[in-house]
């Protein structure tokens, strides 16, 4: 049984989340393009063992605005008062849920263990923060299909034919996507069109990270780095850069998989095969 609360952040933000199963606490906090029912097949798969919290980040789904004043430490305030109102100690961040959650361990050491998977870190300029700009002049424009280009290009979240192929020809097969996710989403699932303007802000979230990769030297929970062989060479890398400053951390390259690891069926995801890995390491003894 699925059950909706809500908590309030530092700055009076409604956080709105849904709980489920029953055990030990673990938020599953979902990524870019997304709410928390993207990753609910996951935190379902996780059930049996712990007891699920799988918050809408704000700005999402059922909780509150960004507000005047949003950044990373907003997130992180966030996610630390769910933590707090819940008791949880295990978080599970996807993409740039993953960045919040890293932040939030340096400033919540009482975190146990935390799953990062595939953290969008900005390493050395590696995603520039110029395609803001014009993304949101496009979608002021409603131009939807141009401003998800722009973003996935900037992101370089698409399969790398993406950048050999016309940019006309990539908005009008994004169109077409765009119309196949409404018809398929289901009650009460967030389509694309409406996430669109989520992107600005997770692209603000990963320029906060340029050049703070040494700050993770200081996390005192376990990490586990979770990543998928097909994803792109350049989300590897940062999990490869984490590996060596994380004090305590362990990697695992899932075969096969890709971003989409982690999200529901309907998306491309595999949330049986990556709630195994995220079980085993959980369930697993702490290291001294």
């Amino acid at each position: 049984m699925i059950t909706l609360d809500e908590v309030t952040s530092k700055d009076g933000t409604t956080i709105a989340y849904d709980r489920l199963g029953d055990g030990p606490g673990l938020v599953v906090l979902h990524g870019v393009m997304q709410t928390g029912h993207s990753n609910i097949e996951l935190a379902q798969a996780l059930a049996s063992d712990f007891t699920c919290y799988v918050p809408d980040r704000r700005g999402r789904g059922r909780s509150g605005p960004y507000g005047p004043d949003y950044g990373l430490q907003r997130e992180v305030e966030d996610l630390d008062a769910l933590l707090e109102a819940t008791g949880a100690q295990h978080v599970v961040g996807v993409s740039s849920g993953a960045i919040v959650t890293l932040r939030t361990a340096l400033a919540r050491p009482t975190l146990r263990k935390v799953v990062a998977f595939e953290p969008p870190l900005d390493l050395g300029g590696s995603y520039p923060a110029g395609w803001l700009d014009r993304f949101d002049r496009e979608l002021a424009a409603g131009r939807i299909p141009a401003a998800l280009v722009t973003g996935m290009l900037a992101t370089r979240l698409g399969p790398p034919i993406f950048h050999l192929m016309p940019r006309a020809l990539l908005e009008l097969l994004t169109a077409m996507m765009l119309k196949n996710q409404e018809k398929a989403a289901g009650a009460g699932e967030s389509t694309y069109r409406e996430l669109a303007p989520t992107l600005h802000y997770d692209g603000r979230v990963v320029a906060e990270t340029a050049a703070d990769l040494d700050v993770y030297r200081s996390v005192r929970a376990e990490v586990l780095l979770l990543g998928g062989t097909k994803s792109p060479a350049h989300l590897r890398s940062v999990l490869t850069a984490l590996e060596g400053v994380l004090p305590r951390a362990r990697r695992v390259d899932m075969a096969g998989l890709d971003h989409s690891a982690t999200s529901n069926t309907a998306m491309r995801g595999k949330p049986e095969q990556v709630a195994e890995e995220i079980r085993r390491y959980l369930t697993t003894v702490p290291k001294d």
